[in-house]
Protein backbone atom coordinates (compact mmCIF):
# COMPACT_ATOMS: atom_id res chain seq x y z
CA UNK A 1 0.00 0.00 0.00
CA UNK A 2 1.49 3.36 -1.16
CA UNK A 3 1.93 6.41 1.16
CA UNK A 4 -1.21 9.35 1.14
CA UNK A 5 0.01 12.70 1.14
CA UNK A 6 -2.19 16.12 1.41
CA UNK A 7 -0.17 18.79 -0.88
CA UNK A 8 -2.12 22.24 0.33
CA UNK A 9 -0.84 25.02 -1.90
CA UNK A 10 -0.82 28.46 -0.70
CA UNK A 11 -2.90 31.20 -2.20
CA UNK A 12 -0.19 32.85 -3.63
CA UNK A 13 0.78 29.71 -5.76
CA UNK A 14 -0.92 30.41 -8.91
CA UNK A 15 -0.94 34.43 -8.75
CA UNK A 16 3.04 35.53 -7.91
CA UNK A 17 3.28 38.75 -6.24
CA UNK A 18 3.66 41.65 -8.53
CA UNK A 19 1.73 39.91 -11.56
CA UNK A 20 -1.56 41.08 -12.84
CA UNK A 21 -3.03 38.00 -12.51
CA UNK A 22 -4.18 36.79 -15.81
CA UNK A 23 -5.10 33.63 -16.74
CA UNK A 24 -1.69 32.95 -18.84
CA UNK A 25 0.06 33.98 -15.60
CA UNK A 26 -1.94 31.48 -13.74
CA UNK A 27 -1.67 28.73 -15.97
CA UNK A 28 2.34 29.14 -16.45
CA UNK A 29 2.52 29.43 -12.32
CA UNK A 30 0.07 25.94 -11.88
CA UNK A 31 2.53 24.39 -14.54
CA UNK A 32 5.87 24.91 -12.34
CA UNK A 33 4.00 23.77 -9.24
CA UNK A 34 2.73 21.04 -11.02
CA UNK A 35 6.41 19.30 -11.46
CA UNK A 36 7.23 19.17 -8.01
CA UNK A 37 3.77 17.21 -7.36
CA UNK A 38 4.53 14.79 -10.32
CA UNK A 39 8.32 14.13 -8.59
CA UNK A 40 6.62 13.22 -5.20
CA UNK A 41 3.85 10.60 -7.24
CA UNK A 42 7.04 8.98 -8.80
CA UNK A 43 8.28 8.63 -5.88
CA UNK A 44 5.25 6.27 -5.09
CA UNK A 45 3.01 8.41 -3.27
CA UNK A 46 -0.99 8.77 -3.83
CA UNK A 47 -1.84 12.35 -3.27
CA UNK A 48 -4.37 14.89 -2.97
CA UNK A 49 -3.77 18.75 -3.91
CA UNK A 50 -5.99 21.31 -2.17
CA UNK A 51 -5.50 24.51 -2.45
CA UNK A 52 -6.00 28.72 -1.83
CA UNK A 53 -8.70 30.85 -3.38
CA UNK A 54 -8.25 33.95 -1.84
CA UNK A 55 -7.38 36.20 -5.09
CA UNK A 56 -9.62 34.26 -7.42
CA UNK A 57 -13.02 34.44 -5.37
CA UNK A 58 -12.10 38.18 -4.85
CA UNK A 59 -12.19 38.56 -8.47
CA UNK A 60 -15.12 36.93 -8.61
CA UNK A 61 -17.03 39.11 -5.86
CA UNK A 62 -15.53 42.30 -7.84
CA UNK A 63 -17.20 41.06 -10.95
CA UNK A 64 -20.50 40.76 -9.22
CA UNK A 65 -20.04 44.07 -7.84
CA UNK A 66 -19.57 45.42 -10.91
CA UNK A 67 -22.32 43.60 -13.08
CA UNK A 68 -25.09 43.63 -10.48
CA UNK A 69 -27.12 45.85 -12.77
CA UNK A 70 -26.83 44.09 -15.61
CA UNK A 71 -27.11 40.37 -13.90
CA UNK A 72 -27.93 39.01 -10.45
CA UNK A 73 -25.33 38.78 -8.34
CA UNK A 74 -24.39 35.14 -6.95
CA UNK A 75 -23.39 35.01 -3.21
CA UNK A 76 -20.72 34.29 -1.10
CA UNK A 77 -21.31 30.22 -1.90
CA UNK A 78 -21.46 30.02 -5.28
CA UNK A 79 -18.22 32.08 -5.63
CA UNK A 80 -16.60 29.82 -3.64
CA UNK A 81 -17.95 27.12 -5.32
CA UNK A 82 -17.12 28.42 -9.25
CA UNK A 83 -13.11 29.37 -7.73
CA UNK A 84 -12.84 25.69 -6.62
CA UNK A 85 -13.32 24.56 -10.38
CA UNK A 86 -11.77 27.48 -12.31
CA UNK A 87 -8.26 26.63 -10.02
CA UNK A 88 -8.95 23.02 -9.93
CA UNK A 89 -9.50 23.36 -14.01
CA UNK A 90 -6.14 24.83 -14.08
CA UNK A 91 -4.56 22.31 -11.89
CA UNK A 92 -6.62 19.33 -13.34
CA UNK A 93 -4.96 20.01 -16.68
CA UNK A 94 -1.71 20.93 -16.17
CA UNK A 95 -0.90 18.20 -13.62
CA UNK A 96 -2.50 15.49 -16.43
CA UNK A 97 -0.14 17.09 -18.76
CA UNK A 98 2.91 17.04 -16.83
CA UNK A 99 2.25 13.15 -16.03
CA UNK A 100 1.75 12.52 -19.16
CA UNK A 101 5.31 14.13 -20.08
CA UNK A 102 6.41 12.13 -17.06
CA UNK A 103 5.19 8.82 -18.33
CA UNK A 104 3.01 8.20 -15.42
CA UNK A 105 -0.41 7.04 -16.32
CA UNK A 106 -2.46 8.50 -14.16
CA UNK A 107 -5.47 10.40 -13.86
CA UNK A 108 -6.89 13.23 -12.19
CA UNK A 109 -9.94 14.33 -11.02
CA UNK A 110 -11.08 17.81 -9.31
CA UNK A 111 -13.62 17.70 -6.52
CA UNK A 112 -16.06 20.47 -5.38
CA UNK A 113 -15.94 19.39 -1.52
CA UNK A 114 -18.27 20.34 1.22
CA UNK A 115 -16.80 20.61 4.47
CA UNK A 116 -19.35 20.74 7.91
CA UNK A 117 -18.92 22.67 9.87
CA UNK A 118 -20.89 23.68 13.64
CA UNK A 119 -24.03 26.33 13.18
CA UNK A 120 -23.38 27.56 16.34
CA UNK A 121 -20.02 28.00 15.60
CA UNK A 122 -18.72 31.55 17.23
CA UNK A 123 -17.48 33.03 13.37
CA UNK A 124 -21.13 33.60 12.65
CA UNK A 125 -21.82 35.92 15.31
CA UNK A 126 -18.75 37.66 14.89
CA UNK A 127 -17.41 37.37 11.52
CA UNK A 128 -13.83 38.41 10.91
CA UNK A 129 -12.45 36.83 7.55
CA UNK A 130 -12.05 39.21 5.31
CA UNK A 131 -12.60 38.86 1.79
CA UNK A 132 -12.57 40.69 -1.55
CA UNK A 133 -11.46 44.16 -2.90
CA UNK A 134 -11.18 47.05 -0.79
CA UNK A 135 -13.69 49.62 -0.83
CA UNK A 136 -13.92 53.80 0.14
CA UNK A 137 -15.49 55.62 2.24
CA UNK A 138 -18.27 56.66 0.17
CA UNK A 139 -19.47 53.00 -0.46
CA UNK A 140 -20.09 51.04 2.78
CA UNK A 141 -23.36 52.15 3.09
CA UNK A 142 -24.28 50.80 -0.45
CA UNK A 143 -22.15 47.49 0.59
CA UNK A 144 -24.24 47.17 4.29
CA UNK A 145 -27.54 48.08 2.47
CA UNK A 146 -26.64 44.95 0.67
CA UNK A 147 -26.60 42.89 3.86
CA UNK A 148 -23.11 42.14 4.24
CA UNK A 149 -20.59 43.17 7.13
CA UNK A 150 -17.72 45.28 6.94
CA UNK A 151 -14.72 46.14 8.64
CA UNK A 152 -12.19 49.59 8.47
CA UNK A 153 -8.62 48.59 7.71
CA UNK A 154 -5.44 51.30 6.69
CA UNK A 155 -6.21 50.51 2.84
CA UNK A 156 -9.92 51.06 3.13
CA UNK A 157 -13.12 49.02 4.30
CA UNK A 158 -13.61 45.01 3.35
CA UNK A 159 -16.22 42.91 3.61
CA UNK A 160 -15.48 40.51 6.33
CA UNK A 161 -17.41 36.87 6.51
CA UNK A 162 -18.48 33.82 9.03
CA UNK A 163 -14.58 31.11 8.89
CA UNK A 164 -16.23 28.62 10.76
CA UNK A 165 -13.78 25.64 12.11
CA UNK A 166 -14.48 22.65 9.95
CA UNK A 167 -15.42 19.08 11.45
CA UNK A 168 -15.28 16.69 8.76
CA UNK A 169 -15.23 16.63 4.87
CA UNK A 170 -18.36 15.19 3.33
CA UNK A 171 -16.72 13.23 0.56
CA UNK A 172 -13.79 11.96 2.47
CA UNK A 173 -15.07 8.09 1.87
CA UNK A 174 -15.22 8.94 -1.81
CA UNK A 175 -11.60 10.57 -1.94
CA UNK A 176 -10.45 7.44 -0.30
CA UNK A 177 -12.27 5.08 -2.89
CA UNK A 178 -10.55 6.91 -5.91
CA UNK A 179 -7.03 7.05 -4.11
CA UNK A 180 -7.62 2.85 -4.10
CA UNK A 181 -8.30 3.37 -7.45
CA UNK A 182 -5.09 5.03 -8.70
CA UNK A 183 -6.96 8.45 -8.98
CA UNK A 184 -5.51 11.77 -8.12
CA UNK A 185 -7.58 14.31 -6.30
CA UNK A 186 -8.22 17.92 -6.31
CA UNK A 187 -10.59 18.96 -3.07
CA UNK A 188 -11.11 21.31 -0.89
CA UNK A 189 -10.50 23.98 -3.08
CA UNK A 190 -10.40 27.12 -0.85
CA UNK A 191 -11.23 25.36 1.99
CA UNK A 192 -14.07 23.72 0.47
CA UNK A 193 -17.90 24.35 0.54
CA UNK A 194 -19.22 25.32 4.12
CA UNK A 195 -22.16 23.33 5.44
CA UNK A 196 -24.32 21.95 7.66
CA UNK A 197 -26.91 19.31 8.13
CA UNK A 198 -30.23 20.10 8.52
CA UNK A 199 -32.74 17.51 9.95
CA UNK A 200 -35.29 16.31 7.47
CA UNK A 201 -33.23 18.31 4.40
CA UNK A 202 -29.70 17.60 4.18
CA UNK A 203 -26.67 19.17 3.48
CA UNK A 204 -27.45 23.17 3.23
CA UNK A 205 -24.83 25.62 2.34
CA UNK A 206 -23.63 28.70 4.70
CA UNK A 207 -22.46 32.19 3.74
CA UNK A 208 -19.16 31.69 4.97
CA UNK A 209 -15.50 30.67 4.30
CA UNK A 210 -13.12 27.99 5.69
CA UNK A 211 -9.63 28.38 6.11
CA UNK A 212 -7.53 26.22 3.49
CA UNK A 213 -5.31 24.79 5.56
CA UNK A 214 -7.51 23.40 8.29
CA UNK A 215 -9.99 22.10 6.10
CA UNK A 216 -6.59 20.25 4.28
CA UNK A 217 -6.08 19.00 8.23
CA UNK A 218 -9.44 17.36 8.14
CA UNK A 219 -8.78 15.87 4.55
CA UNK A 220 -5.52 14.57 5.77
CA UNK A 221 -7.41 12.58 8.56
CA UNK A 222 -10.09 11.18 6.42
CA UNK A 223 -7.88 9.73 4.01
CA UNK A 224 -5.59 8.39 7.34
CA UNK A 225 -2.43 10.59 5.20
CA UNK A 226 0.77 9.66 6.50
CA UNK A 227 1.98 13.11 5.09
CA UNK A 228 0.54 16.92 5.20
CA UNK A 229 2.98 19.35 2.67
CA UNK A 230 1.92 23.11 3.59
CA UNK A 231 3.48 24.89 0.48
CA UNK A 232 2.92 28.76 1.34
CA UNK A 233 5.13 32.46 0.89
CA UNK A 234 7.68 31.46 3.31
CA UNK A 235 10.59 28.98 3.31
CA UNK A 236 10.22 27.99 6.85
CA UNK A 237 8.57 28.97 9.91
CA UNK A 238 9.77 31.47 12.09
CA UNK A 239 9.95 32.34 15.96
CA UNK A 240 9.89 35.87 16.14
CA UNK A 241 9.20 36.96 12.63
CA UNK A 242 10.33 40.53 11.06
CA UNK A 243 11.49 41.24 14.21
CA UNK A 244 15.64 41.26 14.61
CA UNK A 245 14.95 38.30 17.19
CA UNK A 246 13.50 35.86 14.22
CA UNK A 247 15.03 32.39 14.31
CA UNK A 248 13.84 29.52 11.36
CA UNK A 249 12.61 26.57 12.73
CA UNK A 250 14.14 23.21 10.70
CA UNK A 251 12.99 20.19 12.89
CA UNK A 252 10.81 20.75 15.36
CA UNK A 253 8.47 18.26 17.71
CA UNK A 254 4.63 18.43 18.55
CA UNK A 255 5.47 19.50 21.88
CA UNK A 256 8.02 22.49 21.18
CA UNK A 257 5.89 23.79 18.56
CA UNK A 258 2.37 23.88 21.04
CA UNK A 259 4.79 25.63 23.46
CA UNK A 260 5.37 28.34 20.74
CA UNK A 261 1.68 28.50 19.70
CA UNK A 262 0.82 29.31 23.03
CA UNK A 263 2.97 31.99 23.12
CA UNK A 264 1.66 33.53 20.35
CA UNK A 265 4.63 32.96 17.88
CA UNK A 266 2.03 32.68 14.85
CA UNK A 267 -0.38 35.22 13.91
CA UNK A 268 -4.06 33.67 13.42
CA UNK A 269 -4.30 36.13 9.96
CA UNK A 270 -0.92 34.57 8.77
CA UNK A 271 1.04 31.45 10.03
CA UNK A 272 -1.36 30.61 12.55
CA UNK A 273 -3.69 28.00 11.12
CA UNK A 274 -0.94 26.15 9.40
CA UNK A 275 0.71 25.73 12.69
CA UNK A 276 -2.85 24.93 14.26
CA UNK A 277 -3.37 22.48 11.27
CA UNK A 278 0.02 20.85 11.78
CA UNK A 279 -0.79 20.07 15.49
CA UNK A 280 -4.14 18.39 14.67
CA UNK A 281 -2.82 16.54 12.14
CA UNK A 282 0.26 14.89 14.22
CA UNK A 283 -2.26 14.74 17.32
CA UNK A 284 -5.12 12.52 14.95
CA UNK A 285 -1.77 9.83 14.06
CA UNK A 286 -0.23 11.45 11.23
CA UNK A 287 3.25 10.88 10.65
CA UNK A 288 4.55 14.59 9.36
CA UNK A 289 4.08 17.69 8.49
CA UNK A 290 6.12 19.94 5.90
CA UNK A 291 5.81 23.67 5.44
CA UNK A 292 8.10 25.73 3.04
CA UNK A 293 7.44 27.66 0.42
CA UNK A 294 5.58 26.45 -3.16
CA UNK A 295 8.55 26.68 -5.16
CA UNK A 296 10.20 24.52 -3.44
CA UNK A 297 7.99 21.78 -2.82
CA UNK A 298 10.35 18.82 -3.88
CA UNK A 299 13.49 19.75 -2.20
CA UNK A 300 10.98 20.27 1.17
CA UNK A 301 9.32 16.98 0.77
CA UNK A 302 13.31 15.69 0.08
CA UNK A 303 13.99 17.11 3.20
CA UNK A 304 16.43 20.11 1.75
CA UNK A 305 14.62 23.03 2.90
CA UNK A 306 11.20 23.66 5.09
CA UNK A 307 10.49 23.43 8.35
CA UNK A 308 9.85 19.11 9.25
CA UNK A 309 7.37 18.55 12.30
CA UNK A 310 6.98 15.60 13.80
CA UNK A 311 6.27 13.80 16.73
Amino acid sequence: MRNKAVIALGGNALIKQGQDGTIYEQFANTREISKSIVKIIKDGWDVVVTHGNGPQVGSILLQNDLAKDVTPPMPLGICVAESEGLIGYMIQQCLSNALQKGKVNRHVVTLITQVIVDENDPSFKNPTKPIGPYYFDDEVTEIKEEGFQVKKYADGWRIVVPSPDPKSIVEGKIINKMLDDDIIVIASGGGGMPVIEKKGWGFDGLEAVIDKDLASERLAEAINAQLLLILTNVEKVYLNYNTPKQKALDKVKLSDLKKYYSEGHFPEGSMGPKILAAIRFLKSGGKKVIISHVDKGWEAFKGLTGTHISM
